[in-house]
């Protein structure tokens, strides 16, 4: 019984950690690109169950695309005019988002931090 009752709490504790992070709303982007050029925009994150989708404005630049976020984990698969893309966060302890960026088949990787409009 007792160990029913640890697991149980450590459940509830888990899912409520879990839910405390969330992903959604209006963000401020700053990048730069593979070839060291940088970048800033807004980007808004609309969860839709346990999915997302994206879609970024940068300049005169947009693009959207389908995203998860996994326990600190988030993900995003994106198209960008004929080009399809992926970037990989980490949720920070602040709410903002650090990650990574690919385009298929072109060399190279970018960064990109989104911090959440308060």
């Amino acid at each position: 019984m007792r160990t029913l009752l640890l697991g149980s709490a450590l459940a509830i504790g888990i899912a409520t950690a879990v839910s405390a992070q969330s992903v959604g709303g209006n963000y401020t982007v700053k990048g730069s690109n593979p070839d060291g050029s940088t970048y800033t925009g807004t980007a808004h994150i609309t969860p839709s169950g346990s999915t997302c989708n994206i879609t970024w404005q940068t300049g005169s630049t947009s693009s959207k695309g389908i995203c998860m976020l996994a326990n600190k984990a988030f993900a995003a698969f994106y198209k960008l005019g004929s080009d399809y893309g992926l970037i990989v966060y980490e949720l920070q302890p602040d709410g903002s988002l650090k990650g990574y960026w690919t385009i298929a088949d072109r060399e190279g990787v970018g960064g990109e931090i989104l911090t959440p409009q308060r």
